[in-house]
């Protein structure tokens, strides 16, 4: 009689049950096999890498789901696949491209893209291997991976829909942008971060009168693109100003003094910068007053020609001449230390660059209108509730979702257009002529 071993030997057991569920095809579904419907698609892991203990977690909850599921008698799918990840996978194989000292422009286009398909076949089946050795009940059968050619035709059947139905548009519009992965990031991949930074209190002069007005910044380096300066219509201390003009230290620029609700009376000194290609606020508030857009920066973080004496300057030394430049001039009232959230790049944790940029965007106040009155209606529930207030503040004020991205990896957008009409529209497939 065998005995059985002291110690619990996982290569003896798992690896080959794990083999015996897949010939037996214990994990497949078929329509044919009766029972209620239950399905769950994995939440694809990113191709960038290997699963680690939040996958492991994650992913034991699915099975347990599924494997009760398939107890019950019910039609059970668990369909297994990973994600391209565009930014992160593109990031992680341009590293590796550094350590050649190589670039992916000195690739080109089509080599980077065999290199980064490279990469997705040796990381793609890591992890689904990583998974069978969890013991994962998916359907193998069934795997997918979002570059996959239907998975593909799907992405640009939405987008077609979606465009043709005036909720996909192009705008010029303040996105976040990253200056080392040179792309457009949506509001989830800009991280933001408490930083110790600094609040800086600047002179304004204004025409005609013998008087300076103090503006607070954060980023001293766009003032070089402001247009205005904002007070709000009640405060009775600038009412007097309002339709005058002040000069734009260092580049000597006239530009109005305004009146807006939005101008907090309170924070700071009631006056406030108006930079509308630096920042969403700006942005919103140029628009109202027909104000002139300027972008002071290159998509690498580089102040252009509209920054005047600092063209060619990086941002951050930009920012630190800029202040010895006004501190010379007596035009700095002073300088303090400021906590405040800065956007970081997700992948490379770049500090973000707020900047005016054409990108593709999704129209959100429709889309998340049924979403708001399913937690208003109470079909779903947040636990704990007040979760609710957290989740409604996000809904209720949503933007419209940047969808474009300026790299080599991932989806097209499927937008053509005629150099000789001008005419422009979404196709299925790539156009005959």
């Amino acid at each position: 009689m065998a005995k059985l071993a002291q110690k619990y030997d996982p290569k003896e057991v798992e690896e080959k049950w794990y083999r015996q569920w897949m010939e037996d095809q214990r994990f497949h579904g078929d329509s044919a096999d009766g029972g209620d419907p239950f399905c769950i698609v994995i939440p694809p892991p990113n191709v960038t890498g290997i699963l680690h203990m939040g996958h492991a977690l994650n992913n034991n909850i699915q099975d347990v789901l599924t494997r009760v599921a398939r107890m019950q008698g019910k039609n059970t799918v668990w369909v297994p696949g990973t994600d391209h990840a565009g930014i992160a996978t593109q990031n992680v194989v341009e590293r590796a491209l550094k350590k050649e000292g190589k670039t992916r422009d000195d690739l080109g286009r089509e080599a980077f893209l065999e290199r980064v398909w490279e990469w997705k076949q040796e990381y793609g089946s890591t992890i689904s291997n990583q998974l069978k050795k969890l013991g994962a009940s998916c359907d193998w059968d069934r795997e997918r991976f979002t570059m996959d050619e239907g998975l593909s035709k799907a992405v640009r059947e939405i987008f077609c829909r979606l465009y043709d139905k005036d909720m996909i548009y192009r705008g010029h519009r303040i996105i976040n942008w990253c200056p080392r992965c040179q792309t457009a990031l949506s509001d989830e991949e800009s991280e933001h971060v408490e930083v110790e930074g600094a609040l800086y209190h600047l002179k304004y002069a204004v025409k005609g009168v013998k008087r300076k007005l103090v503006v607070a910044t954060t980023r001293p380096e766009t003032m070089l693109g402001d247009t205005a300066v904002a007070v709000n219509p009640r405060d009775e201390r600038y009412r007097d100003l309002v339709g005058k003009t002040v000069i734009l230290p260092i580049v000597n620029r006239e530009i109005p003094i305004i009146a807006d609700d939005y101008v907090d009376p309170e924070f700071g000194t009631g006056v406030v910068k108006i930079t509308p290609a630096h920042d969403p606020n700006d942005f919103e508030m140029g628009l109202r007053h027909d104000l002139a857009q300027i972008n002071v920066m290159t998509d690498t973080g580089i102040m252009n020609e509209e920054a005047g004496p600092y063209e060619g300057m990086d941002r951050f030394e930009c920012r630190t001449q800029l202040m010895e430049d006004l501190k010379a001039g007596g035009l700095v009232e002073q300088v303090e230390k400021h906590m405040h959230a800065v956007g970081h790049c997700y992948r490379c944790d770049t500090v973000v660059e707020p900047r005016l940029s054409p990108q593709w965007f999704v129209r959100m106040k429709s889309l998340a209108r049924p979403a708001i009155e399913a937690v208003g209606d109470g079909r779903i529930k947040f636990v704990p509730e007040r979760w609710n207030k957290t989740y409604m503040g996000w809904m209720e004020n949503i933007r419209d979702w940047c969808i474009s991205r300026q790299i080599w990896w991932g989806h097209r957008i499927p937008i053509f257009y005629c150099d000789d009409c001008g005419h422009e529209w979404a196709a299925r497939t790539e156009p005959e002529k």
